[in-house]
């Protein structure tokens, strides 16, 4: 445990819960709460497989291979226990994330947070590549009124004092904030946090999302995360930056000879995140308004390509920082920019690495690097282009026999009925409806 763990020692912790924590396939945090005086190592709590095809709209969806049957426990992971505190009006939260195992302790088999844990594991022992990663959420206050000037400080301002508590109460949890900012949108906000390792980094991702929206609550507002609020409105993403380490931190991507300054073997990390791209935007962009925000001159992504410090990139080659000396050998890493808060961290993030270890095993070369705006009546037209909506997403992700492979079978039956269940709801629906439903659920 870290210093900002809570343990049951703690005088306060009388009367506490702590909540026993998952996230699913619609990426909401779900779970169940017991007495933190009672909580030790050989707590777990009971859990239901059928309780995974609990979709975005909030029911469990027709025709998945979990029923009223079957059993599982929450088996908590004690490095992840955290202390979040401070938020006005509201009591200590103490969470820790939770395996989901079977009775017998078994892993199981459409487990998220065991899907991201058995990556990073592979990766470490086929290729020795250790992970770090970060997580860059971008949200809206949708309660705000008035004038918001991008990137100003008196749209820095207008979220005061939620934005500087928030700030203190990422810190306090041992979360690392990094950059508080005011983003180009309409009363849009970006919170950043320092990387770590890949599994804590994903833990992280969802601490920071519920944390923004239990902030901003207490001080009367309301922090929507969906992928585009509006009709025509900016985007909000979540950005994945990847980072690839050997087991004394050096850094594996570097290599200045080379296109980009990028490795080898980070040319084939990337290339296989390029060509399994379209299949992996039904995962990494699940919901129907994800769509309206993939789309070219967006400062987002519609094609699938590697691109040099291109904010349009499906994934990039992020700028080093080399001004009075710094060493730029350590700073080089991946950011991935397709991602939204419809998809489940652990999921996104062993997704990529799932993709990247695919283009390592099979040896592929460095894609083109794009360098520059894209010029797509040209040089570019020839890129693969994203899924242009959910359904066709769908399609996609069944027709890769590589990426259907990394999941249980029961895993991907779940997640399509979910998924089309919610296509079939929300398509009927005017645009402006259907911000508005994601805006409230996300």
């Amino acid at each position: 445990m870290t210093d900002n763990d809570m343990t049951t020692t703690d005088s306060t912790a009388d009367d506490e819960l702590v909540f026993i924590a998952t996230t699913d396939i619609a990426a909401r945090t779900k779970g169940r709460a017991m007495p933190l005086a009672d909580f030790d190592e050989r707590s777990s709590l009971g859990w239901v497989p059928a309780n995974l095809g609990i979709g975005s709209l909030g029911h469990i969806v027709e025709g998945i291979p979990y029923g009223s049957t079957g059993d599982l426990r929450m088996l908590p992971d004690h490095s992840s226990l955290t202390r979040i505190d401070g938020i006005p009006g509201r009591p200590p939260l103490n969470i820790v994330f939770a395996d989901l195992v079977n009775p017998d302790g078994t892993p199981w088999e459409s487990c998220p947070r065991t899907f991201l844990r058995t990556a990073v594991t592979e990766l470490r022992e086929e290729f020795g590549i250790h992970i770090g990663a970060a997580f860059e959420h971008e949200f809206v206050d949708v309660s705000a009124t008035g004038d918001h000037h991008p990137f100003s400080l008196q749209a820095f301002r207008q979220a005061e004092p939620a934005g500087s508590r928030l700030v203190t109460v990422l810190q306090n949890a041992g979360l690392e904030p990094e950059n508080w900012l005011p983003e180009y949108g309409r009363h849009q906000y970006e919170i950043t946090v320092a990387p770590t390792d890949a599994v804590t980094a994903a833990d992280r991702a969802i601490l920071v999302r519920d944390t923004v929206y239990d902030v901003f609550r207490a001080f009367g507002r309301e922090a929507s995360f969906a992928p585009v609020i509006t009709p025509g409105g900016t985007g909000n993403g979540v950005h994945t930056h990847i980072g690839l380490r050997d087991a004394e931190g050096n850094n594996l991507a570097w290599d200045p000879s080379r296109p980009g300054r990028l490795s080898e073997l980070a040319g084939s990390f990337a290339a296989g995140i390029v060509r399994h791209g379209p299949a992996l935007a039904a995962l990494f962009a699940p919901l129907v308004t994800s769509y309206l925000r993939l789309a070219p001159h967006n400062w987002s992504t519609a094609r699938c390509f590697l691109g040099l410090q291109n904010r349009e990139a499906l994934l990039r080659i992020c700028p080093t920082n080399e001004m009075d000396g710094r060493d730029p050998a350590p700073q080089l890493h991946f950011e991935f920019r397709g991602g939204d808060i419809g998809a489940n961290p652990w999921i996104l993030l062993g997704l990529l690495l799932r993709a990247g270890m695919q283009g390592l095993r099979e040896g592929l070369p460095t894609p083109e690097i794009v360098v520059g705006e894209l010029d797509l009546d040209g040089a570019h037209a020839g890129l693969p282009q994203l899924p242009r909506n959910l359904e066709e997403a769908l399609e996609t992700l069944k027709a890769d026999e590589v990426v259907t492979s990394w999941f249980s079978p029961a895993f991907l039956a779940t997640f399509e009925a979910i998924k089309r269940d919610e296509y079939a709801t929300v398509r009927t629906r005017s645009l402006a409806e259907q911000c508005a439903m994601y805006t409230e659920v996300y």
